[in-house]
């Protein structure tokens, strides 16, 4: 059976903590007055809404405008406005006096730079160390200037020196071979100071595949270079473009899906002629002239097709064989390009064909990886969506889609280098083992961790059910480390969280007792969570609800089923659809109907945003607050901007699976949801779903926001002691103060609420 997801834009493991946007954006200042105050003498009613308009555009400083002091004022709504707009004044005014703290701070830190860079008689920093300190200064004090502060700031000849030793430093590390070096140590930050660069971009994705090409050829804790490629085959790339042709959202592009794959086999002959890592120095002639029998390893190098044949590296007049045949192909293709018509499917499978047949003529690089890695770059040409899951992959891409797996039932991170328990989740072996949050796992199953990823390590931990893993773990404050033997059983991470969870592992929703508000957080869209939202709302609204706050911050998607049963929650005109799914080829659009049963009452909802509410995300949020619903009110900043669906299929055979681009989608009022790739390219930035209204966090407000959340959440043993003072519970008061996204919420929820209780209010005054 075919299914149809909104694919999240990473993978989970054992429900990771959300990544840090380490360059943030700042927030909005105040709207400057455009009048004199109206009085609010005039007809209360008639204020009330006005005032409420201007605040749920975002522009408290036109509410004032029209509030004035309201001293004057005997309406209780007014007066109520009147300290919804203090609030939101208080909490600007703190965030711009932490804002201008943070540039003076930074302006102060790169001073401290030049000084020390002056006593050591140099213009600028050399050390790679010395260049990264001196950009986080630059990049932080760039995100807390205003447009002329950045100006002057980067026409410093310090800062410009700064910046060129960086890209020179970073042109040397490539020479080395070193090509993550030179992105982390340098191009990361100069697209974090000019996200607007395109050639910062452009390099520094050119820096990142040679990376990913080099990272093929290597081993890990988790899979040797062989597992990783495993039952890779060249007719699953023939297969999916035979099935891309008559399925994909879109006419497609062959010329350049050639040219990209072209050039990412260039790329994959100069990673391997450059780097280090194939220096043919250490391998002795007798090992070169080999080709089978007796060899049982060849150090630091991939085996080939077969085990019995190694793969030594190419020598120089071979790599310029192979880049002299690639040139060539590359002309052929663009002589085609004159008429892209005329290149089909058939010419883009015969250049695949002829780089197969030219590899074994000149570097006789592994297979696998050849094919791996022309078809991933062929797919890229037409969406960062549509991919080939090989075999090896399917098992942790299932994981992620569906949220379950067979593991212990731990939630992990990675901070200071150390694989740490994060929290556990409650009846799981993990929790019933003794394991604890704040454990340090140092080995798994013996293998130690100090090198392994996050994604590695959630593939060592987790398993077939009923087998056992040991983890050797020392916990903060014991002397020495400890082995733990867990059974792995089937775990099913929930997806629907509260604002803080209990010491049983409970979670509590209502986050304002007073007004009656609710909150619920959804992490992802799963199999289970709209019958788990549906729980939360029944008890929430028997417990008094009159208005929600739905968080979907950071919620890469998952199943397009879920996101339609969870919008379809709060809406109710069976005349209208919640999403269409528009495919390709002038097929028939596909509509998912509201219905009326089921739907919960119109109280006001508030649903959080940011860049990292994708797909199904999109689809929940643009729903609810599109022009024909109007049901709830977005709050953060625009949405990812994925803008498509996707579908699997098992037809490239063979146990791979093709992940594919089926259809974009459409919200009620038939606007599309346009994508963040191709709206780049048109140099456009509407993308995505925006916020009616905005609020950016700064990168100290967004760190700050996470540490709150993560402390709200951790589930420990109930005999816990903290050793970080920090890891603890959060008062609702802290939590707002660290969040002004939510903050800002609940400040429009009770607008609503007071804007619909004004009759009453108005009666009993």
């Amino acid at each position: 059976m075919k299914r149809t997801y909104l694919i999240p834009q990473g993978l989970i493991g054992l429900s990771c903590f959300a990544a840090f946007l380490l360059f943030a954006c700042f927030g909005f200042n105040a709207v400057p007055a455009r009048s004199a105050p109206v009085s609010v003498a005039g007809e209360p009613g008639v204020l009330i809404g006005q005032v409420c308009s201007e605040i749920y555009e975002g522009d408290f400083a036109g509410a004032r405008q029209i509030l004035g002091s309201g001293k004057e004022s005997t309406s209780t709504a007014i007066i109520q406005l009147v300290d919804i707009v203090s609030e939101y004044e208080a909490t600007e005014r703190k965030r711009r006096t932490a804002k201008k703290s943070a540039y003076e701070e930074q302006l102060a830190e790169l001073e401290k730079l030049q000084s020390q860079a002056n006593a050591e008689s140099v213009n600028d920093v050399n050390d790679v160390n010395d260049i990264i300190d001196a950009f986080s200064v630059i990049t932080k004090a760039c995100e807390f200037a205003n447009e002329a502060q950045k100006e002057q700031l980067l026409s410093d000849s310090f800062v410009k020196g700064v910046l060129q030793r960086a890209i020179d430093r970073a042109a040397e590390f490539e020479v080395a071979g070193k090509w993550l070096d030179a992105y982390t140590s340098c191009y990361v930050w100069l697209m974090a100071i000019d996200p607007d660069n395109k050639g910062y971009s452009d390099y520094a994705d050119q820096l990142l595949d040679k990376a990913v090409i080099a990272a093929a050829f290597k081993d890990n804790p988790c899979e040797t270079r062989n597992e990783r490629f495993s039952g890779v085959r060249k007719e699953m790339f023939i297969r999916s473009i035979i099935f891309l042709d008559l399925n994909y959202v879109s006419i497609i592009n062959y010329v350049q899906m050639a040219n990209q794959a072209i050039e990412r086999c260039e790329l994959l002959g100069e990673v391997v002629g450059t780097s280090s890592q194939f220096s043919r120095d250490s391998i002795s002639d007798d090992t070169v002239s080999e080709k089978k029998g007796g060899v049982e390893k060849l150090a630091g190098f991939l085996w080939g097709e077969s085990e019995e044949e190694p793969f030594v590296p190419p020598d120089s007049s071979q790599l310029a064989a192979w880049s002299a045949s690639l040139a060539a192909l590359s002309d052929e293709v663009k002589s085609a390009s004159e008429e892209p018509a005329a290149f089909d499917k058939r010419n883009l499978l015969e250049v695949f064909e002829k780089v197969l047949k030219l590899n074994e003529a000149t570097v006789d690089l592994p297979q696998q990886i050849l094919i791996a890695q022309f078809s991933e770059a062929a797919l890229s040409s037409l969406d960062p969506y549509t991919v080939i899951v090989w075999p090896r992959q399917v098992q942790d891409f299932e994981k992620m889609m569906m949220n379950e797996f067979t593991g212990i039932g731990i939630e992990i991170s990675k901070p200071k280098g150390q694989l740490t328990v994060a929290s556990l989740l409650p009846d799981t072996p993990a929790y019933k083992s003794g394991l604890d949050a704040e454990d340090v796992i140092e080995a798994v199953d013996g293998v130690k961790t100090k090198d392994m990823t996050l994604t590695c390590a959630v593939r060592k931990i987790t398993g077939p059910k009923g087998t056992k893993v040991t983890l050797t773990i020392r916990s903060p404050g014991k002397e020495g480390t400890k082995d733990i033997t867990i059974t792995r059983d089937r775990i099913i991470v929930p997806t629907v969280r509260g604002w803080q969870r209990t010491e049983t592992g409970s979670w509590l929703h209502m986050i304002d007792q007073e007004e009656r508000i609710g909150y619920v957080r959804l992490t992802s869209f799963s199999s289970g969570t709209a019958a788990a939202l549906e729980k939360v709302l029944v008890e929430l609204e028997s417990d008094g609800l009159k208005g929600l706050v739905m968080d979907l911050r950071s919620n890469t998607g998952g199943l397009l089923d879920s996101a339609v049963a969870v919008a379809d929650k709060f809406v109710d005109d069976e005349n209208n659809w919640i999403v269409k799914r528009q495919p390709g080829f002038g097929r028939m659009p596909i509509y998912e109907p509201a219905h009326k049963k089921g739907t919960h009452p119109n109280y006001p909802v508030v649903i959080l945003v940011n860049s990292g509410s994708a797909s199904a995300s999109e689809i929940v949020a643009g729903a609810l607050s599109d022009e024909v619903y109007k049901r709830a009110m977005l709050v953060g900043t625009r949405t990812h901007g994925k803008g498509s669906v996707q579908g699997i299929t098992g037809y490239p055979d063979k146990g791979a699976q093709l992940k594919y681009t089926m259809a974009h989608y459409h919200l009620p009022s038939d606007q599309r949801v346009e994508s963040r790739d191709a709206m780049k390219k048109l140099g456009r930035e509407d993308w995505g779903v925006g916020p009616n209204v905005e609020v950016k966090l700064t990168s100290d407000e967004l760190r700050k926001m996470i540490e709150i959340q993560r402390d709200n959440d951790v589930l420990v043993q109930a005999d816990h002691d903290y050793v970080n003072d920090e890891a603890r519970k959060h008062t609702v008061e802290e939590t707002l103060a660290a969040d002004p996204q939510l903050a800002v919420g609940l400040l429009i929820i009770r607008s609503k609420l007071i804007q619909a209780e004004a009759p009453a209010l108005a009666q009993r005054d």
